[in-house]
């Protein structure tokens, strides 16, 4: 069997709905199983509806309504003869607006009532997508992968447990993939009590490495708006390379260093059953892409990670003592306990640094942690440079307008903090 993933650039309108019908229609519908994130934007929109909504802000309903307005726009123009087909989107709408029309409860962790609403913008456009997929003559079948991966409640960043997950996947889709083409969710999954967990931003890519190594796929497919993996984002490079083939290795350390492309955890599960990975494009799939799988042919190009918005953190002992194992280890515990990830990390005899992704929630929680033991110096608005297999020349290449504050090297990768003069 096969599992095609597709992100939210694809469905964010109607049109691109119709592209992926198309592209599902052109496989065997059998034995396929397509995981799809929330459509456009929507998971940012959700975002900036749930601070809204824990801060009991005026705007809570008009953010909704501008939600609720552009899913309505895309079944309008989808819904033909039969528009009660759709009717369980709006049954969404009305759970939502539920949720929102009470108070947040005092007594549940903010990451929880997070997890809670954002992840409606995958049940949103599965809904929408399955719909679809039915109107146009297509079997297809939705199902709630709240149901079948099973985290512990590690809100915001839940952790599988794999035995669990593996059971209810296999037991529920064994059989349905023999029939019908499986519509699922990418992102989400639920702890034993049945409350609502989330992977990680962009996890849908980890949610199709999930059902591919419990079902023993053949393939899993990540279809992007590029035509596969580049040596760097166009967004931010003139000039990019297609690279044709990745190993399972390379592929994990640029993602690693935050190529948007794959999702960091995506690939150690695949790799641990040699399942190929395709990275193509929704919008020539005809072309073949990038297939990332046990090859031995390393890297053949210089490639280029760029992580904006980025804060460098310098900590120094209050009691000028040294940057040993015990200041270490509280370190890393306190920012393991508000969920916030190290991009990267340097130390002196009395100083530690590092570069972290600018989380205000989460790092106004943990400042003032730090700042029992440690005097603090930070600097906003940064950029992380990351280049694997890098040279002088391409070190000079990126560094041209900015002012360059760290500078970290090894054998094959050179991380640069910088900022813009520009």
């Amino acid at each position: 069997m096969h599992v095609f993933k597709f992100g939210g650039a694809s469905v964010k309108d109607a049109q691109g709905v119709r592209n992926v019908a198309g592209i599902i229609r052109q496989q065997d519908p059998k034995q396929l199983l397509v995981v799809i994130s929330a459509m456009g934007e929507t998971t940012n929109a959700l975002e900036q509806l749930t601070w809204a909504y824990l801060r009991q802000q005026p705007d809570v309903h008009s953010l909704w309504q501008d939600i609720r307005a552009k899913h309505e726009q895309v079944i309008n123009e989808l819904s033909g003869s039969n528009p009660a087909i759709f009717e369980p989107v709006f049954e969404l709408f009305v759970d939502i607006e539920a949720t929102l029309s009470q108070e947040p409860d005092a007594y549940s962790p903010p990451d929880r009532i997070y997890d809670q609403l954002v992840s409606f913008g995958e049940l949103l456009s599965t809904r929408i997508v399955n719909a679809y997929l039915n109107q146009s003559g297509l079997d297809s079948y939705w199902v709630d992968a709240r149901r079948l991966i099973r985290t512990d409640d590690s809100y915001r960043e839940g952790k599988v447990d794999w035995d669990q997950t593996c059971e209810y996947i296999t037991d529920t889709l064994a059989e349905l993939l023999d029939t019908s083409v499986v519509i699922t969710q990418g992102f989400v999954g639920s702890t034993d009590e049945g409350n609502t967990t989330t992977l990680g931003r962009d996890g849908s890519d980890y949610t199709a490495a999930i059902f591919a190594y419990c079902l023993d796929a053949e393939s899993v497919t990540i279809w992007k708006d590029v035509p596969g993996v580049l040596n760097a984002d166009p967004r931010w490079f003139d000039e990019t390379v297609k690279i044709d083939q990745l190993t399972y290795q390379d592929a994990i350390e640029l993602a690693y260093y935050g190529a948007t492309v794959i999702h960091p955890k995506t690939i150690k599960p695949l790799q641990n059953k040699e399942i190929p990975l395709y990275v193509r494009s929704f919008l020539k799939p005809e072309e073949p892409g990038t297939v990332i799988g046990n090859f031995e042919k390393r890297l053949p190009i210089p490639s280029f990670i760029f992580k904006m918005n980025q804060t460098l953190i310098s900590l120094h002992p209050k009691d000028f003592s040294f940057i040993a194992e015990e200041n270490l280890s509280k370190i890393f515990g306190q920012f393991a306990e508000y969920g916030i990830k190290i991009n990267l990390m340097q130390n002196t005899a009395i100083s530690f640094s590092v570069v972290v992704d600018n989380q205000p929630e989460r790092l106004a929680r943990l400042l003032p942690q730090l700042q029992e033991d440690f005097r603090i110096s930070y600097n906003e608005g940064l950029e992380l440079i990351t280049i694997r297999h890098y040279d002088e020349k391409t070190i000079d290449r990126v560094l041209v307008n900015k002012k360059l504050l760290v500078e970290q090297k090894s054998r094959y990768t050179v991380q640069l903090v910088v900022k813009d003069l520009g």
